[in-house]
């Protein structure tokens, strides 16, 4: 708990109005916000990339986060660190029952039962009246968009099988290119989104999480385009004076290659 005390300090004293630092004296919950974020997904960055002195790294800028927020909040009279880590841990009790009260759970799915139904009785608390009301808005879209199909899916909303969704898939491209057809860029960013969203749904179907399956892809894009760029210098290519068939047969060696390694 010490080292939590001076982190708690240590934000009180940059955020004193005598002698703090004039930048974090600037911030509020909304220019803050963006960085929570940022943090959130550099802690997962550094999971998937197995670095354990990065991942304690950034979990502290994260905590910095909670901390920052906590202490703006407690300048304004609403709540401090402490009522936030309290309340975490009596919703955590609230929906553990079976740890914590006299529920039973068999095994993992049940305990994933127990906790939506205590999440269902909290939203009706709150006065949520929708299916989706509970859905954060502020999630990154794909993520909502996994939250939201999930939600609807448990209650029957969903395509049978897996081939319906293909199809649903190809009626969605099929109205995107008329919509570029069209020069309709209203009906085209909203078919584009048509066919993202359904992407989402055909992962849930194969059970495949949408948004590691694009970090993975995008990871896996950085690392042959970083490999096009290699092989651009050693054949003295420079980015501009390089044709897209030059470069797009430097993609294609790499693909090769990794295939051989394969």
């Amino acid at each position: 708990m010490d080292g939590i005390k001076a982190l708690i300090d240590v934000m009180a004293k940059l955020r004193d109005p005598n002698g703090g630092c004039p930048w974090d004296l600037e911030q509020t919950f909304e220019s803050i916000t963006p960085y929570t974020i940022e943090e959130a997904y550099e802690v997962a960055d550094a999971v998937e990339r197995g670095d354990m002195a990065d991942f304690k790294e950034e979990l502290g800028d994260l905590l910095l986060q909670v901390v920052f927020h906590s202490q703006m909040a407690e300048e304004e009279g609403l709540f401090d660190v402490n009522e936030v880590a309290q309340a975490e841990a009596d919703k955590l009790i609230s929906r553990h029952p079976h740890v914590f009260g006299d529920k039973t759970a068999k095994d993992a799915a049940a305990v994933v039962d127990i906790w939506n139904a205590q999440k269902d009785k909290e939203k009706k608390d709150k006065g949520q009246t929708h299916l989706l009301d509970g859905v954060t808005k502020g999630l990154p879209a794909l993520m909502r968009a996994q939250k939201i199909h999930r939600k609807v899916a448990k209650v029957g909303f969903d395509w049978p099988s897996t081939d319906d969704v293909f199809e649903k898939m190809a009626e969605e491209v099929a109205e995107l290119k008329q919509a570029v057809a069209n020069k309709d860029q209203d009906n085209l960013v909203e078919e584009l989104g048509d066919i993202l969203f359904v992407a989402c749904v055909l992962a849930e179907h194969l059970g495949v999480d949408a948004e590691t399956a694009l970090r993975n892809a995008n990871n896996k894009f950085i690392n042959r385009f970083n490999k096009v760029e290699d092989l651009m210098k050693v054949n003295s290519k420079e980015f501009g004076k390089t044709s897209l068939e030059q470069m797009d047969e430097y993609w294609n060696m790499v693909k090769a290659e990794e295939k051989s390694a394969a």
